[in-house]
């Protein structure tokens, strides 16, 4: 019986039988169905990749104000996309190491000052120029210059002067910084023809595929780019789609219903339901990404840090991570790093629901009245019930919360970074020095919080060019306690990313940096019989 359901998984890797037809066969040989998809994977990750056919996505977070610019990629679907159209110079691969792309070698001198990229030869764009140095420093000067509003600027501070020497990309900084390379895998860097600086939104790039349609906030089309560098690795399907669909329930009965093939942020109280469907899997994996109650610092009544910290000592975080992620995720502390990251420190006192010393700071503050919460469904899963459960807590110490319910379209370009308290979330990134540059910085673009704290700015700069692991450490205690004790973010806690996949998807591997395999999965995957 062995053998044949072997013979039979590899007539289905090879394309010559259907996954429907051999699940059949396996069921008259007295088979269950589960060890029988077992053997199957098994035969489809030995065959390796099959080419063709149109591969699917639903997902959260599309908006009709989308566009193709990479600078401005702010939701999960403008960041999926990218993926399939644009590469970086360096990416991060499912273990959180760095992975060459668009260059090749990586040199630093002595000091972590000046970092030499090597860029990659025979990689043309999808217009037929083809990939050069000159390319990825027009790329860094657009989202680095004076006038840019990129999501990637709170990293990019830190340059003294762009060049190119030769074929290679060369990188001065003003102060060391021995994380430059990983930096330059945020995923706005996306390198384009002349930096995009003629069009930004021509959506032209190098990956594995062209931009064959884009409806915001509807769908979004790929078409495989036949010159693609990297054949061997990425772009298996003729043709990769991403249909927008916010609505939880809408994307779960896609999925079941065969419209589409995958899809993120399943949320956790669906996670046994969507289990029980055939042909399903769920993938989870933790990491850095964490929800976020944000609270500018520089607006009242926000500018107050006693009412920050009422706030703070208001939210009950155990009772969110019980009943929000449902155990697919965990406590956090109000500082945007956790255990997953190098040189974090946790011996750090871990906040806890306080009503006490949330109603003596709350009185402290001198503010009178309620305070308004702006969430959404689109904010995180369950981030409209998570500000419910906010208010009850709140509630508790005397506080009232207004909650104050916004359309998923339309949240991340009015709401999000504009209004003075509201639900977010963050992917989390890969080093410490990126998440709190992208964030936390002064000067960062999406510093959410509006939080401005010279000695935290010098902090960080100071960080950067410490190569003692030890002082560097205790630099990030710093900071970590900056943020968390006079800053503006409530993070209740960090949480799994959680996607279903239809088993008709093979090559699927969670990783830690963000949903779909961090936004690589349309590209990495393909689709079997």
């Amino acid at each position: 019986m062995s053998s044949e359901l072997e013979y039979l998984s590899r007539r289905v890797a090879a394309g010559k039988l259907s996954r429907r037809d051999f699940l059949g066969r396996a069921a008259a040989l007295g088979v269950a169905a589960t060890f029988a998809n077992t053997v199957l994977a098994g035969a489809v990750r030995a065959e390796g990749p099959v080419r063709g056919g149109s591969l699917k996505a639903g997902i959260q977070g599309g908006e009709s104000t989308d566009g193709l610019d990479p600078a401005a990629i702010n939701n999960q679907v403008t960041g999926a996309f990218a993926r399939t159209w644009g590469e970086k110079l360096i990416d991060i691969d499912a273990e959180g190491g760095m992975v060459y792309q668009l260059a090749e070698e990586v040199g630093a001198s002595a000091d972590a000052k000046t970092w030499t990229f090597k860029i990659r030869k025979g990689v043309t764009f999808h217009n037929g120029k083809e990939l050069d140095a000159n390319d990825v420093l027009a790329t860094i000067e657009r989202h680095a210059g004076p006038e840019t509003k990129s999501g990637a600027l709170g990293v990019l501070r830190g340059i003294d002067t762009l060049k190119v020497d030769g074929t290679d990309f060369v990188v001065t900084l003003k102060e060391a910084n021995a994380d430059l390379p990983f930096l330059m895998s945020d995923y706005h860097l996306i390198i384009q023809p002349g930096g995009g600086k003629d069009n930004p939104q021509a959506g032209i790039g190098t990956g594995p595929y062209k931009i064959a349609s884009h409806e915001p906030g509807v769908r979004e089309i790929g078409a495989r780019h036949e010159g693609y560098w990297n054949a061997a690795n990425s772009g298996f399907a003729d043709q990769v789609e991403i249909i927008v669909i916010n609505d939880s329930t809408a994307r779960t009965a896609a999925l079941q219903g065969g419209q589409i093939h995958m899809m993120n942020r399943v949320e956790p109280k669906i996670v046994d339901l969507i289990k029980r469907l055939p042909g399903v899997t769920i993938h989870n994996i933790a990491g850095g990404a964490h929800y976020v109650f944000a609270m500018q610092c520089n607006t009242a009544p926000f500018d107050n840090n006693d009412l920050r910290l009422a706030l703070k000592y208001a939210i009950d975080r155990q009772d969110l991570v019980d009943k929000i992620v449902r155990g697919y995720g965990t406590v956090g502390n109000d500082i945007p790093v956790n255990i997953s990251y190098p040189l974090f420190s946790n011996d750090i006192e871990q906040r806890v629901f306080d009503p006490d010393k949330a109603a003596f700071h709350f009185k402290k503050s001198g503010h009178d009245g309620p305070v308004p919460l702006i969430t959404s469904d689109v904010a995180f899963p369950g981030a409209v019930d998570a500000a419910q459960l906010f208010q009850q807590s709140a509630a508790k110490a005397g506080i009232v919360l207004d909650i104050q319910r916004a359309p998923g379209d339309g949240y991340w370009a009015e709401v999000w970074n504009k209004k003075p308290f509201s639900a977010s979330y963050w992917v989390g990134r890969p080093t410490q020095d990126q998440q709190y540059s992208t964030a936390y910085l002064s000067t960062a673009d999406w510093n959410e919080t509006r939080f401005f704290r010279p000695d935290f700015d010098k902090l960080v700069i100071a960080a950067r060019a410490e190569l003692d692991e030890a002082k560097r450490k205790a630099m990030y205690r710093d900071m970590a306690m900056i943020v968390r004790d006079d800053g503006g973010a409530i993070i209740p806690m960090f949480n799994d990313w959680i996607d279903a996949v239809s088993d008709k998807v093979a090559g699927f591997k969670p990783y830690p940096s963000g949903e779909l395999m961090g936004g690589l999965a349309l590209s990495k995957c393909w689709l079997v019989a």
